[in-house]
């Protein structure tokens, strides 16, 4: 459980860390402290509000990434 609130820059390393291996298509920081994030080329973009609801979006993501993950390996 946190005990501290998801920060700005938190969200942008762990956008940058899920498009750089692949699970993000594009993420974009916008100066008004929101998101720009698509999945695939052809998915319609989210945008991602405030870093909390951001945090929220990513550890769904994080999840569903490793139930694809481990369900290929058996």
């Amino acid at each position: 459980m946190r005990t501290t609130p998801a920060t700005a820059a938190e969200v942008d390393a762990w956008l940058t860390v899920l498009h750089h291996h692949g699970h993000l298509h594009h993420a974009q920081a916008h100066p008004d402290g929101t998101w720009t994030v698509q999945r695939h080329p052809g998915h319609m973009p989210w945008t991602l509000h405030a870093p909390v609801l951001a945090m929220d979006w990513i550890e769904g993501l994080v999840r569903e990434t490793g139930r694809h993950q481990h369900g290929s390996n058996r």
